[in-house]
């Protein structure tokens, strides 16, 4: 009897799977309102992110041209790519020297302005101005400087440099390979500076003003010593947003180089990753190659953001 009864009771037993399956359904229950208005993103970063980004990675293992089914041409593409494509190791040259100038630059200005402008007293109309470029359209802001950078005497630089007496003849600032690159990766520091400006702002302001009062009382002085103390170390995930961020905008530059020194950019002086994915993509239609180079801009991308985290990560983030 005795036996029998046990038998009874370890049947009776919830096992680990149902048991499992119970807290599922008691969790679902508890937040299946929170999932079914969480479901229309996931569904479209799915279909819009996900599903292109592991189909760039098949086709870039293919021969595709869009008029044919794909052929699989293994690892062709990557060998073309870094072993006989020069203009590609051009493309990598241009892109990196625009990323180690542009990217740290705007994370710094950014912050800088924001920090200065945090202390103003018309903080906003001050923050209205210095965000404006990033949501003026950058083709309409590319034309004004193209104006500003014309290679003829009427071109607004041009024209001042020669009147100072600084340049004899007018400088092709958009024409020359040696400066055309530098006119690129200043435009789009002007402009690109708007977004982490942003982020950096909303962080500088979401620091209770508390904390500086009883920093104040444990000793520290100055703005310097705030913000070094107090408001960079409660600041982490918007550095961390704002390097990420300055990282994608530095390597995914082509439309301003396109406006401003056309596509393909004389000897390829200003060409860079993505205006190379563009001419294979949608102009030669080589999508398979096209794919291989997306693939490389995206471990690039991967890479230097996973190091972001890892630096500013910590066991309160």
């Amino acid at each position: 009897m005795e036996s029998r009864a046990a038998t009874v009771m370890q049947a009776a037993a919830p096992t680990p799977i149902r048991a499992k399956r119970s807290r599922f359904a008691a969790h679902m229950r508890a937040r299946g309102l929170q999932y079914a208005m969480l479901a229309p993103f996931v569904l479209l970063f799915a279909v819009f992110t996900i599903v292109p980004v592991f189909w760039s990675i098949v086709l870039s293992f293919t021969s595709y041209n869009m008029l044919q089914t794909p052929e699989w041409s293994g690892i062709s593409n990557y060998r073309k790519l870094f072993l006989e494509d020069d203009i590609f190791l051009t493309a990598i040259r241009n892109t990196f020297a625009f990323a180690l100038v542009t990217g740290p630059l705007s994370y710094f200005i950014s912050f800088l302005f924001a920090w200065i402008i945090n202390n103003l007293k018309f903080s906003n109309v001050f923050a209205l101005g210095f965000y404006a470029p990033s949501i003026t359209s950058s083709v309409a802001l590319a034309v004004v400087w193209m104006y500003i950078f014309s290679g003829d005497r009427y071109g607004l630089l041009n024209s001042l440099l020669l009147e100072l007496g600084l340049e004899h003849q007018p400088v092709l600032w958009l024409q020359h390979p040696d400066t055309m690159l530098k006119v690129v990766m200043f435009v789009s520091l002007w402009m690109s500076m708007g977004s982490g400006f942003l982020v950096f702002l909303a962080g500088l302001r979401n620091v209770p003003g508390e904390l500086y009062e009883a920093g104040a009382i444990d000793g520290i002085r100055g703005k310097f010593q705030e913000l070094w103390l107090l408001t960079l170390p409660l600041m982490k995930p918007q550095l961390l947003f704002g390097a990420v961020n300055a990282i994608v905008a530095s390597f995914a530059v082509f439309d301003i180089a396109k406006v401003l020194v056309g596509m393909p950019s004389p000897n390829y002086a200003a060409h860079t990753i993505v205006a190379h994915l563009y001419d294979y993509a949608f102009i030669r239609f080589e999508l398979g190659y096209a794919s291989a180079v997306a693939v490389f801009l995206f471990l690039v991308t991967l890479v230097l953001g996973r190091v972001c985290m890892r630096l500013f990560s910590s066991k309160d983030m």
